[in-house]
């Protein structure tokens, strides 16, 4: 196992806030390499920002035929275009998994640590482009909503709410995983979402079931939807030369997995499980996107929207 430190197993609301120097550069629209989570067909269902009516006039030279308004032009005689400008912002919604299933991690960060750095990263990125932010965040037994707000003041709020609930996790807990607040969480998205709306929803998706594939299909119908996959590397390759001590809150077993009779059949559970989720997301139309636990966030998050590392960003100290 990992050798454990506060910043691999715990964040805070400073360290969030932070993140906002390694974001500068990134961007959901910028045009991406083929190899990116937004290139090729899944580009194509970013839908943009959205078209607010702003004055109906008569018709100019050069005009759009298509914005034509056929009944004021009939009734007048005369043609006229209804003008439109594009809407200032598009709302970011990120959905943030601090359940005890995301208490993780066997190498570099636990998948908690992962998922509220992946949730900072994404709403830099909205506010950096001038968009309202806020999000969901939900533990076993809470759902926070914080309704998008271009407000350095409701991004603290929502930092704050992730630190809190990341903080409250614990191995001597004895709180076990409310698998059906991830569609609660879900569920609280749709009452804040109307259209038009940056949704980025980053969990293990542990509990995904039909009705998890119902609420994303009703999401992405109006919505742009990214699932952000977080899981560890035992997940790919079950190491065989070491034991493994897993805990479901209470209790602790060491596993030998050293032992082929059961590595073997746990690499086909982690490898089977991955196989579900990544059917079910693709069955709800939404674009996947996957974050180790291996790898710093903020690399893994440069080359999935086609931007490679920095070797230094300006007032990280990195």
């Amino acid at each position: 196992m990992m050798q454990e430190d506060e910043s691999s197993v715990y964040i805070d609301a400073a360290h969030l806030a932070r993140l906002e120097y390694r974001a500068r550069g990134l961007s959901f629209l910028r045009p991406a390499p083929v190899s990116s989570i937004l290139s090729g067909r899944q580009a194509s269902r970013m839908r943009g920002r959205g078209l607010n009516f702003e004055e109906l006039r008569g018709y100019l030279p050069g005009d759009d035929i298509r914005h034509l308004d056929w009944r004021v032009s009939l009734r007048t005689g005369k043609p006229h275009v209804r003008v439109y400008t594009e809407e200032r912002d598009r709302p970011l919604l990120v959905v943030v998994d601090q359940r005890m299933n995301m208490f993780f991690g066997s190498t570099r960060a636990f998948k908690s640590v992962v998922a509220a750095e992946a949730a900072a990263l994404a709403v830099w990125m909205g506010f950096s482009a001038g968009d309202r932010v806020g999000g969901v965040v939900f533990g076993d037994d809470e759902v926070l909503r914080v309704r998008p707000l271009r407000s350095r003041s409701r991004i603290d709020m929502l930092f704050n709410g992730i630190a809190r609930m990341n903080r409250s996790l614990s191995a001597d807990s004895v709180a076990r995983t409310h698998y059906a607040q991830l569609n609660a969480a879900l569920e609280g998205v749709l009452q804040i979402a109307g259209h038009d709306f940056l949704i980025c929803i980053i969990s293990d998706f542990a509990g995904a079931d039909e009705r998890t594939r119902q609420l994303l299909r009703q999401l992405a119908s109006h919505n742009d939807v990214i699932a952000a996959l977080v899981f560890d590397p035992l997940w790919q390759r079950m190491p065989e030369h070491r034991a493994l001590v897993v805990s479901e809150g209470r209790l602790q077993v060491e596993l030998r997995i050293d032992n082929a009779r059961v590595r073997e059949p746990l690499a086909t559970l982690f490898k089977g499980r991955a196989a579900q989720i990544a059917e079910l997301l693709r069955a709800s139309g939404v674009p996947l996107m996957a974050l180790s636990t291996a790898e710093p966030v903020v690399d893994q998050v440069r080359r999935l929207f086609g931007e490679r590392p920095n070797r230094r960003i300006p007032g990280s100290g990195t």
